[in-house]
């Protein structure tokens, strides 16, 4: 067991594009160190796969046990209580089996067609206007917006409020702690206002769903109602709108590996562990009780950081793991998490990157940067990280 040594920043600088933080390699070589993020109190960082996972499924860590503690975070503002990511079983399930048959891979399939319809109309309309085309408008960011729109039945043309909104809730310092209330405000008045017009008019989307879980079996409280509907919306596109840029710039930067983009599926899993989306650690878990976990003791009540980013390279996990490989066969990546509180959404955010990775190198030949970096404007102020704007063209 090692002593406890004074935090250390993290990160020490935000990494450049895609990259990993190279911190990260280090300390997966030596026991867990205390880190201070931004905002928070000090925290155990978990950086290898191992103890990432404990950390993410053992109920020994709590989500809960966050409530009232000023929690490590990149964000200013401490995420509320009582919503679904700040919650432990029973509740936290209580909430997801509420929601958790809209996700259902056997449902999700269903969906596929329908995807795909999308998708191919918005590749049309690139080929129409002819090329560059900014990638992100013009398919990474609708794509999953319409679906997400269609599943929990929010208007399409809503989209540029709520993405708004998403920013806000993600930013770093992009916006102010009083411009992120502002809009933590604004998205909750609109939600309400989405939930009165379901009860007044119930269709068959998640939300009527919802509705009638709360009004005709008591299942869940208007409070929790509205944090399930935000945090969905929000979830249920961002990291997708951000993920089909990075995948894209990162297979153009390994042309060697687009010959096995033949198995697509495969692909996209290998992607997700290669690419790191966040820029720190994850949501943190505080011990409910002494645990030793990567060479130190953890006293109950201390929070630890798992490194997810860091899990995914983990060199006594996955063969040469900062090479690219979408032919890999090894451990299953945490890139949705891992536990209670895996990512309830992975379905859909497979099926959207399988289809969107397959058909934009399927349908535009010679598909490439058409200004090269130049033509990239990466996200700043942001927890995700991604490209704002990426111009691409084809042949």
């Amino acid at each position: 067991m090692t002593t406890v040594d004074e935090p250390r920043a993290y990160p020490a600088a935000i990494p450049e594009r895609l990259d990993p933080d190279p911190q990260l390699a280090e300390l997966r070589n030596q026991p867990m160190i205390r880190v201070r993020l931004p905002y928070g109190e000090p925290a155990w960082l978990a950086t290898r796969y191992d103890d990432v996972k404990i950390v993410l499924g053992d109920p020994r860590f709590s989500r809960a046990a966050a409530t009232g503690r000023d929690e490590p975070r990149l964000r200013p503002l401490i995420p509320p209580p009582g919503n679904i990511m700040s919650l432990d079983p029973p509740e936290h399930s209580r909430l997801r089996r509420l929601v958790t048959k809209a996700f259902t891979v056997r449902r999700i399939e269903r969906l596929r067609p329908r995807v795909q319809r999308l998708a191919d109309g918005l590749i049309d309309d690139m080929l129409v206007a002819g090329g560059p085309a900014d990638l992100v408008e013009a398919f990474a960011l609708p794509l999953p917006v319409a679906v997400i729109c269609e599943l929990l039945g929010v208007p399409f043309e809503d989209r540029g409020e709520f993405r708004y909104w998403s920013d806000a809730f993600l930013s770093t310092t992009r916006y102010t702690p009083e411009e992120v209330g502002a809009c933590a405000l604004a998205m909750r008045e609109y939600t309400a206002g989405l939930i009165a017009r379901r009860r007044a008019e119930p269709r068959e989307d998640l939300i009527t769903a919802l509705v009638q879980a709360r009004d005709e079996q008591d299942r869940l409280s208007e409070d929790e109602m509205l944090s399930l509907i935000q945090a969905i919306l929000v979830a249920g596109h961002e990291t997708t709108a951000s993920q089909i840029p990075n995948f894209v710039y990162v297979l153009l930067n390994h042309p060697a590996q687009l010959s096995a983009l033949d198995d697509v599926p495969r692909a996209v899993e290998e992607l997700m562990r290669f690419v790191p989306l966040g820029l720190g650690a994850g949501i943190p878990r505080y011990a409910t009780e002494d645990v030793e976990l990567g060479g130190v003791l953890v006293r109950a009540g201390e929070p630890v950081l798992p490194a997810v980013t860091s899990a995914n390279r983990d060199e006594s996990v996955f063969t040469d793991p900062a090479r690219l490989d979408l032919r890999r066969e090894e451990a299953s990546h945490v890139g949705f998490g891992h536990g209670a509180h895996h990512c309830l959404g992975a379905p859909l955010a497979r099926m959207e990157l399988q289809v969107a990775i397959g058909m934009l190198f399927g349908r535009l030949p010679g598909l490439r940067l058409s200004d090269g970096e130049a033509g990239i404007d990466w996200k700043t102020g942001l927890s995700t990280r991604g490209p704002e704007r990426m111009m691409i063209t084809w042949d």
